[in-house]
C-alpha cells in the first residue's frame, strides 16, 4: 500500500467519528486506531509482524489555532508544497557528507528522491510527485518534522 493511500485513510478516520479502522490488501494489512492516549501525530509501525499501525490525530478544537501562522508563510509561495507523509527526522542526504538529493534550483522530474525521513530506525525517501524546479527548502538537515508539515516547494 502506497503513502499516498495511507494518507488519505489516516485523512478520513481523523475527520469522521471512527475510532478504528483495519484494512488487508493482499499480504499487507493496515489499522489505524484515533486515541487520545497516544501523542497527536505518532505512528507506529510493526513490520516483523506484517501489521503497520498508524494513529490518526485527534481532533481537539485548539488544534488550528498552532498551525495558522505556519499558513501564510506556505501560501505566499508559489507553487507545489511537497509534506511530510510521517513523522520522522528530515534528511537531505543519503550519508552524512553525501551531496544533498536536491538543491535549490534543480530541475527534478516526477519520482525524483528529495529527501530521507527516519521514522523509528528506518529510512524512508520521499519522492517527487510533480516535475518542477525547486524554488524552496523549508526544513533544515536533521531537524524533526511532523505528518503533513511542508518540506519543499517546486515551481
Amino acid at each position: 500500500m502506497d503513502l499516498r493511500k495511507l494518507k488519505t485513510l489516516i485523512d478520513l478516520v481523523a475527520e469522521s467519528d471512527i475510532a478504528e479502522l483495519e484494512v488487508t490488501e493482499g499480504e499487507s494489512k493496515v489499522r489505524i486506531v484515533k486515541s487520545s492516549a497516544m501523542p497527536q501525530g505518532q505512528m507506529v509501525m510493526m513490520p516483523s509482524a506484517g501489521v503497520q499501525q498508524f494513529s490518526a490525530p485527534a481532533t481537539p478544537a485548539a488544534a488550528p489555532a498552532p498551525a495558522a501562522p505556519a499558513a501564510p508563510a506556505v501560501a505566499a509561495e508559489t507553487g507545489h508544497v511537497v509534506k511530510s507523509p510521517m513523522v520522522g527526522t528530515f534528511y537531505r542526504s543519503s550519508a552524512p557528507g553525501a551531496p544533498a538529493f536536491v538543491e535549490v534550483g534543480a530541475n527534478i522530474k516526477e519520482g525524483d528522491t528529495l529527501c530521507i525521513i527516519e521514522a523509528m530506525k528506518l529510512l524512508n525517501e520521499i519522492d517527487a510527485d510533480v516535475s518542477g524546479v525547486v524554488t524552496k527548502i523549508l526544513v533544515e538537515n536533521g531537524q524533526p518534522v511532523e505528518f503533513g508539515q511542508p518540506l519543499f516547494v517546486i515551481g
